[in-house]
């Protein structure tokens, strides 16, 4: 299998890279110039790996800046559930598309693109059920 992306990664020639991410999801994502704007996500078509709004989600960075068709997008992702990856994937697109023409850095910070969301899940502290939740106090 490894050979078979090393052989397609050469056949599509340079690319911008940037890293995405949200709470434990990291994204890998490459962006190939002169491409039919498909995406692919761990090697798989964008509609088959993610479902629903989160495929708009993913596209949104690209719709913004009117590059829809102009990149084929390639996407390792790893980590996290299904919506923070796809946060992930939207954030490392954002990024990419930085590299390719700082100018965009503009329109794509103003949507909110750019910035990481650092949010993650706060650990469970000793003698509480999770992060604050006590037990039940009992009068008697």
């Amino acid at each position: 299998m490894a050979t078979k992306t090393e052989a397609t990664a050469e056949k599509k020639g340079t690319y911008y890279y940037a890293n995405g991410k949200r709470k434990t999801s990291i994204a890998r994502v490459r962006l190939y110039e002169k491409g039919k704007g498909e995406i692919t996500v761990n090697e798989r078509p964008l509609n088959e790996y993610f479902f629903g709004t989160l495929i708009g989600n993913v596209k949104s960075p690209l719709k913004l800046v009117d590059m829809l068709k102009r990149f084929d997008v390639s996407v390792k992702v790893i980590g996290g559930g299904v919506c923070s990856q796809s946060d992930a994937v939207r954030h490392g697109i954002a990024k990419a598309l930085t590299v390719f023409d700082p100018a965009l850095r503009t329109p794509l910070k103003r949507a909110g693109f750019i910035s990481r969301d650092s949010r993650v899940k706060e650990r469970k502290k000793p003698g509480l059920h999770g992060a604050r939740r006590a037990p039940q106090w009992a009068k008697r």
